[in-house]
């Protein structure tokens, strides 16, 4: 018997104060039997702080090898934003930096990996990607909090993130890495 999806209900107050950006998400997340908690938070903080009209969780979840995690369509269906997770490899961010103006890649991993990864690689706009990294021990704390119908406070200020999640609170620093020069 093949196991199935877990399906989380996030209610998000996004404050993104960083981007002016505010709003109310009503988020159902599925975490695939294979996927660890750690890169199902990275998805979400990214749905979060790429939010934007047109954002959008692949169809296919993990197992859609041929899209994003994550992506942002224009008002015509046209691509505009790729959103890789964790440490993808170096032919596939070369193939999604071609499928849109915009690419960006959320880590939970060590960004060390990613860089190496892509160092001796042709990677199509390479300096153009942009690529943040979350603290595991931030998500760890953040997958304690969380369960699978949770009421989330969400705040990006400077940098800092910060999660409520009904009594506790969750502080994370989101920090900017380059690929180029790696």
């Amino acid at each position: 018997m093949a196991l199935t999806s877990t399906v989380y209900h996030l209610l998000i107050d996004l404050s993104d104060l960083d981007r002016q950006v505010y709003a109310s998400l009503d988020l159902r997340v599925a975490r695939h039997p294979s996927e660890t908690m750690r890169y199902m938070l990275t998805r979400v903080v990214a749905y979060c702080l790429c939010y934007e009209e047109g954002i959008q969780f692949s169809k296919g979840g993990l197992s859609a090898t041929d899209e994003p995690p994550l992506m942002v369509r224009d008002l015509r269906g046209d691509l505009q934003v790729v959103i890789e997770i964790g440490t993808p490899a170096a032919d596939r961010l070369h193939r999604m930096s071609k499928s849109a103006p915009r690419t960006v890649v959320y880590t939970h991993n060590d960004v060390a990996q990613l860089q190496k990864a892509v160092s001796k690689k042709v990677i199509h706009r390479l300096a153009d990607i942009e690529v943040y990294a979350l603290a595991p021990s931030f998500l760890d704390a953040l997958a304690e909090a969380t369960e699978r119908t949770s009421t989330w406070s969400l705040v990006l200020t400077e940098g800092q993130l910060y999660v409520t999640v009904g009594e506790k609170s969750v502080a994370g620093t989101v920090t900017r890495h380059t690929l180029e020069g790696a």
